[in-house]
């Protein structure tokens, strides 16, 4: 059960395993200024990080977007994330729009810890947003803050899940780690939460609050491929474990600002499911069935059909 070998070869190896496209929950489209900064700030990675981050897909937003379907995605979430207060509102107007504009993006929103979070977050939802980013480590914030209180719990009432990156990778930040968001898991259990990058590099903790909370999904984003298995190798029963939380495994790839092509994670993924635990029915359900489910693509499709 091989991965595609290149960026060209996924549309035809996804429909082999008959499956209609992928369905990808961790791609980033940003305003075009946004988007200019980020991949400033990758540019100097050799100085941040220790090693170069060339970006794969640098290229407009309409390229980017042609990538992606010539790719068989017929679904992603376009994640913003803000890194001060006051951004957030605007990116996830900015980011409705976006989605109103391209059939494939789910609407999707983002917050930060301002008194204004519940409002414009709880707006967002009314407008049909079906999936939040929130990036500890970026915003450089405590997700336990009283502020992110409310927000939490909308959240958690409508089902909308949250994709988190609070992970220590690639760099710590001060309210990383995955015991310190799980005491928000604590205070709001419904929560639906997917983990960025499955937790890298606490792969082995972020299994255990799945087995410890039933609404913790992982995103395979830069999990298992030659860029970061030297800094987050898997643990030698990843394949077994995986098998006990299937349901709960999403595609996720960091789209566009990655450095390698999109084959490059779903060949890992492809490894994975070589497993005897795991097998074909695991690798759909996370190129497919999960992602969709979990973004409500089978609704969104109703919805459009009735405005034709």
């Amino acid at each position: 059960m091989s991965g595609p070998g290149s960026d060209a070869e996924v549309a035809a190896w996804v429909r082999g395993l008959g499956l209609s496209g992928l369905v990808d929950v961790h791609v980033h489209f940003l305003p075009e200024r946004v988007q200019e900064r980020v991949w400033a700030y990758f540019d100097d990675a050799e100085r941040r990080y220790g090693r170069a981050w060339p970006i794969h897909y640098r290229s407009s937003e309409a390229e980017r977007l042609a990538a992606l379907r010539g790719l068989g995605v017929v679904g992603f979430a376009p994640l913003v994330y803000p890194h001060k207060p006051g951004m957030a509102e605007w990116l996830t107007s900015w980011v409705l729009d976006f989605a109103a504009r391209v059939p494939e993006a789910v609407p999707t929103a983002t917050l930060f810890p301002e008194p204004s979070v519940a409002r414009y977050l709880g707006a967002a939802l009314a407008a049909g947003a079906r999936c939040v980013k929130a990036h500890v480590q970026v915003g450089g914030y405590d997700p336990r803050d009283p502020l992110l209180a409310p927000a939490w719990g909308l959240l958690a009432e409508a089902g909308v899940p949250v994709v988190v990156h609070c992970g220590h990778g690639p760099l710590r930040g001060a309210h990383t780690g995955l015991a310190v968001f799980e005491e928000v898991l604590r205070a709001h259990p419904r929560l639906v939460v997917v983990l960025a990058h499955a937790g890298m590099p606490e792969l082995s903790g972020a299994l255990d609050l799945a087995e410890r909370h039933p609404g913790v999904h992982l995103d395979t984003t830069m999990v298992g491929v030659g860029f970061t298995l030297g800094d987050a190798p898997l643990p030698a029963d990843w394949t077994a474990r995986l098998a006990d939380v299937a349901d709960r495994v999403v595609l996720g790839t960091d789209f566009p600002s990655i450095p390698y092509d999109y084959a490059t994670q779903l060949r890992a993924i492809a490894d994975w499911a070589r497993a005897p635990e795991l097998g074909e029915p695991f690798l759909r359900a996370v190129l497919h069935d999960n992602p969709a489910r979990l973004l409500a693509l089978g609704e969104r499709q109703r919805e459009t059909n009735t405005t034709r």
